[in-house]
């Protein structure tokens, strides 16, 4: 099979997929590069242009290179050229299980989880509630129209957008001005607004290799201003992400075991990240992303480093997982 690395969207997540793209096309010299560019064609990319573009988190990188087609006439030419699709992208249709859905309708092999597992693991709430029911602790949930109580009573609110990541339309309510705030932004998409919990954030990856699934180095993070949004994530120079996180043993533990049981919850395949809160209570779970950013500046690569899992490594277990999984399908 030929390996095909598929990155972009027309998402807004489409930037950290640019990102993850220059990392995995580094690590794997011998890919082609499918670009699906922000016009929602896809386009066989450059690979120079590709490793040259400077900030890849603020600016779109430009079309260039042959046009291949939409999105599904490049999976019905990966199809007949018996690609295996490396997915270098994030959010949106890469995400919440349409893509994966018309991969699987075409048996084409790609990187990551199911449709069904990647439908129920964009959606928050529907997550919270599916791990709740496997024991892990998650934050209640309040309703839009019970919003102004639920700051009366617990003082500060966080709402962000039931599908989306990468911290994008992330909202601390802290007054009545940050009730029109998220009033506004609920116009436009479907928000989980939850009481604001305080605490450390950490992330904790999972990984199926070998035949085993288990959960990697959680990683502690230090946001540059308190918030790790956007701009904390990928452009803040003094956010610190420090990988073993520096937990007492028995949190970290516990960190590992929610991730495993998230990520056998929502079924999903091949790695994924669970993001959560450290309280003197333990880690409170927040929520799982199938598709975990690969680029430089991001978590689960410093969680593989930490594991002594080289990226190469991992990205060719993931081809192999995801050229098994269609070859047990067509058996």
């Amino acid at each position: 099979m030929r390996t095909t690395l598929l990155f972009g969207g027309v998402n807004r997540e489409r930037l950290v997929s640019v990102a993850s793209a220059q990392a995995i096309a580094a690590a794997l010299p011998e890919a082609d590069l499918w670009f699906w560019a922000p016009d929602d064609q896809v386009y066989v990319a450059d690979r120079a242009a590709l490793l040259a573009h400077q900030r890849p988190f603020e600016l779109d990188l430009p079309t260039a290179g042959a046009p291949i087609g939409d999105v599904e006439a490049a999976l019905d030419r990966a199809r007949a050229e018996r690609r295996v699709l490396v997915l270098g992208m994030h959010g949106g249709a890469a995400e919440n299980g349409e893509f994966a859905a018309l991969c699987e309708a075409r048996r084409v092999p790609f990187t990551g989880s199911d449709s069904t597992s990647s439908r129920l693991a964009f959606d928050k709430i529907a997550t919270k509630i599916a791990v709740a029911k496997a024991g892990v602790v998650a934050p209640l949930s309040v309703d839009l129209a019970e919003v102004p109580a639920a700051l009366a009573k617990y003082g500060k609110l966080v709402a962000k957008p039931v599908s989306d990541g990468s911290s994008y339309g992330l909202i601390f309510v802290n007054g009545p001005a940050d009730l029109e705030t998220l009033a506004q932004a609920a116009k436009a998409e479907a928000y989980v607004v939850e009481p604001f919990v305080a605490g450390a954030e950490a992330t904790c990856g999972v990984l199926e290799q070998d035949g085993k699934i288990f959960a990697l180095p959680p990683v502690e993070i230090r946001p540059a201003d308190g918030a790790f949004d956007y701009v904390g994530k990928y452009l803040a120079k003094t956010t610190q992400e420090i990988c073993p996180a520096t937990f007492a043993p028995e949190i970290n533990v516990a960190m590992q075991e929610a991730a495993l049981k998230a990520h056998r919850t929502v079924g999903a395949g091949g790695y994924s990240r669970s993001d959560f809160i450290i309280t003197p209570d333990g880690p409170i779970f927040l929520e799982i992303n199938t598709l975990p950013g690969l680029t430089a500046a991001s978590l689960y690569p410093k969680a593989l480093k930490a594991e002594g899992i080289g990226f190469i490594d991992f990205l060719h277990g993931q081809i192999a997982l995801a050229a098994a999984r269609v070859a047990a399908e067509t058996a």
